[in-house]
């Protein structure tokens, strides 16, 4: 990822999207296969929330992640080989293959960690940000999380904190209608986007199944917060295509809901936007990426309690 940051071109944001889509959808594939130790969490639907808001962000800025995080990874720049390791527990991961999707980071391009506590990113990006103001950098911090974080004391601790004190943080939800499995409807109450306006601070909704409108909506917050103006909450409204894990009938999800957002589908319509010789030979480069990590996982010693890497 380049330190200075541009309009990426509809051909990147289309390998970046088609990149985090069949990353998780070959992942899936290993975890049936038994080559994934450990529980698995997918994105699929989501993936126009990292790629979007990636796009707007520096090398040296920093982001938080959740317990499902591969998407928000890939997007900032993680080792595509690193991780397919982590992930099938080669010692060529990220940990060496010890600890799996929940616990992947790499400072070298600002990915502070994926977490497995919900919420568990908002007082570590807000700390973050924190760090960034008291050495007059002018990174920013991101917080991506889900929507069931909301509910909890870190949420309102975080924005109450970066309203405060001014600091550059941009908070994003994503929306993506479940709390492991249950309903948006029944455990949030109003509307997230809104209740930036309480802390004094601006709040936004987007569509998530437009990586452009996302990524819009996050280059006006990181411009935000890297002149000092501090925070922004963007909620993006997405969905999981997904279970809640793999392995997950999801029998709580209402199928033409489900439908109506695989219509709308991000990768699909960034794939749309391009030339049928272009979009193809971007298939191939991400296929041909993919596969050769897959490969070179399996080849790998796998992971060992008494050795690091």
């Amino acid at each position: 990822m380049p330190d200075d940051v541009t309009s990426p071109p509809p051909a990147d944001l289309y390998r970046q999207l088609l990149l985090c889509r069949r990353f998780e959808e070959v992942v899936a594939e290993q975890y049936r296969e038994g080559h994934v130790p450990g529980p698995l969490h997918l994105a699929l639907g989501q993936e126009a929330t990292a790629v979007g808001v990636c796009a707007a962000l520096r090398r040296t800025d920093v982001v938080t992640s959740t317990h499902r995080g591969h998407h928000h990874c890939l997007a900032k720049g993680a080792d595509v080989d690193r991780m397919m390791a982590e992930l099938l527990g080669r010692r060529t991961g990220y940990s060496a293959g010890r600890n799996g999707s929940m616990h992947i980071a790499d400072p070298d391009v600002g990915l502070l960690g994926t977490n497995g506590i919900v919420g568990g990113g908002l007082p570590i990006a807000t700390g973050a940000a924190f760090g960034l103001q008291v050495q007059g950098r002018d990174d920013v911090a991101v917080c991506f999380f889900g929507e069931g974080a909301t509910a909890t004391g870190n949420f309102g601790e975080a924005l109450n904190l970066a309203a405060l004190w001014a600091l550059p943080v941009v908070f994003v939800c994503e929306n993506n209608r479940f709390a492991e499995l249950t309903p948006s409807s029944t455990h949030v109450a109003g509307e997230v986007w809104q209740r930036a306006a309480a802390y004094g601070f601006p709040g936004v909704r987007v569509d998530g199944s437009d990586v452009h409108a996302v990524a819009a909506a996050s280059r006006a917050a990181v411009d935000r917060a890297r002149a000092g103006d501090g925070p922004t909450l963007i909620e993006v409204m997405t969905y999981r295509l997904s279970g809640h894990y793999v392995g997950d009938p999801a029998t709580y999800r209402d199928e033409a809901e489900a439908q109506a957002w695989r219509d709308r589908d991000a990768v699909a319509r960034a794939r749309a936007a391009l030339a049928e010789p272009d979009a193809a030979a971007i298939d191939a480069e991400i296929e041909a990426l993919i596969s050769g990590a897959v490969d070179r996982a399996l080849a790998a010693p796998a992971a060992d309690p008494e050795v690091l890497g």
